[in-house]
């Protein structure tokens, strides 16, 4: 698993495809073939002035990184960026497990979505 660094990696995943739980947004993309290591997850984090001062943005961050370190090897799929977006006041004071359920739920559903677009495409 890597981290996101670049701008545009971020704005990329801010265009496609989203999942909002009650601590937190998830967007994540599907990455074209030649982008980056397509074995790779690749996991970015973000919490805006709106979350709180430096103390709370932080606090908000390190429990997205621990739980996208914890499920995402299991559910994440390879080829694929993912972006944790940190909602105020909800991040940093939401329990545990479910803090760990929400991206689990959101990982279903962004991947139920894909799967079903998948194969609504007709074949060629």
């Amino acid at each position: 698993m890597a981290t996101l660094t670049k701008r545009a990696d971020f704005i990329a995943a801010s265009r496609a495809r989203r999942s909002g739980t009650p601590a937190f947004m998830l967007q994540a993309r599907q990455r074209r073939a030649g982008e980056a290591d397509p074995d790779l997850i690749r996991v970015g984090f973000t919490c805006s002035k709106k979350v709180g001062n430096a103390v709370a943005r932080n606090r908000a961050k390190r429990r997205l990184r621990e739980i996208a370190r914890l499920v995402l090897p299991c559910e994440g799929q390879p080829g694929w960026d993912y972006v944790l977006v940190g909602r105020k006041d909800a991040t940093a004071g939401r329990p545990w497990d479910l803090l760990l359920g929400d991206l689990s739920a959101a990982l279903t559903h962004i991947h139920g979505t894909a799967r079903a677009q998948q194969s609504a495409e007709p074949a060629l």
